[in-house]
């Protein structure tokens, strides 16, 4: 059911098309299982795929350090095709870090997030300093794209998003269904570049088109800035459909989400860190992060067709 999904517009919501489906984020161990194995069922754990592991050794690594579950450990899942400031993320929240509070005997709370965990945070920060103030004490951040994730994340809106490669993508969800999903999940359009952060060089996509006039066929390389990208979207998305339930739904790039997301950015701009609350930001140099990308189409004219070819960072 993951492609199932329409979008509240003016909500930053996402729904499912099937009455009969309703997605939930499990609370199971003080929320600690939501974000514990990101695919917990028995196939994945008895092949233990370490890419679905996300907190699962650091839970471990805690408890193992004397923290408890219910008392000092907690975990916040959320749904992460939504916006990350909609009203039901912020108030769920604010209750977490209200229960840590309170079961810990009234000691403030170091929380740790990751990737877009850390956007939901600032935003957090944003709309609730206050309360941010009064129950945080440290903000671990690890991996986190404050200001986008241009290569993931245009490459994810315009092929789609796969993350195991060989036989054991067999078992995920596919490329094409997971761009049928995020075309339509504000969360993704609050990863694209930020156009206004002074990027030592901004991010591109990059497309070579191949031309063909009197009998002579020539390459021409486009390049497109975060700004520039948007117009790229609109065209190679214009026929973007999905065949569900015997109708078919056009998915063309969303300007009604992209907004939202601008009040996003406006939002994770403004955030002010609380006096008094200590931040840590963690990232990784072993592997480059995907910054440009490139793509190579047969005609100059079926921009379209870039949502078919291969990419390369």
């Amino acid at each position: 059911h993951l492609c199932e999904v329409d979008v509240f517009l003016f909500l930053g919501y996402t729904e499912s098309l099937d009455e009969d489906v309703e997605i939930l984020v499990p609370d199971d161990d003080y929320g600690l299982y939501a974000i514990d194995v990101l695919d917990p069922s028995l196939v994945i754990k008895l092949l233990h795929f370490s890419e679905v592991y996300h907190f699962h050794d650091m839970i471990d690594m805690l408890v193992g350090c004397g923290y408890k579950k219910g008392t000092s450990l907690f975990g916040y899942g959320y749904d992460f095709r939504q916006s990350n400031r909609i009203d039901k993320l912020m108030d769920g929240l604010k209750v977490k870090l209200e229960t840590a509070y309170k079961a810990s005997g009234g000691r403030k709370v170091t929380i740790i997030s990751h990737s877009m965990g850390g956007l939901l945070v600032m935003c957090f920060m944003s709309l609730h300093n206050e309360v941010f103030s009064k129950y945080v004490n440290k903000w671990i951040t690890i991996a986190c794209p404050f200001q986008g994730a241009p290569g993931c994340i245009n490459d994810a809106l315009l092929t789609g998003l796969q993350f195991i490669e060989g036989f054991e993508a067999y078992f995920f969800v596919s490329r094409w269904t997971m761009h049928q999903l995020l075309v339509e999940c504000p969360s993704v359009y609050e990863m694209l570049p930020n156009p206004y952060f002074s990027w030592k060089m901004q991010p591109q996509i990059n497309v070579w088109r191949g031309h063909t006039e009197d009998g002579e066929t020539s390459v021409k390389l486009e390049s497109y800035s975060p700004i520039e990208s948007i117009s790229l979207f609109k065209e190679a998305l214009r026929h973007n459909e999905l065949d569900y339930g015997g109708n078919t739904i056009a998915l063309p790039f969303n300007f009604s989400i992209l907004n939202w997301a601008a009040g996003t950015r406006k939002l994770i701009d403004n955030a002010k860190l609380p006096s008094g609350v200590r931040f840590y930001n963690i990232y990784g140099t072993s592997f480059d992060t995907p910054f440009d990308v490139w793509y190579v189409i047969e005609s100059l004219y079926q921009l379209g067709s870039i949502c078919f070819t291969e990419n390369d960072f």
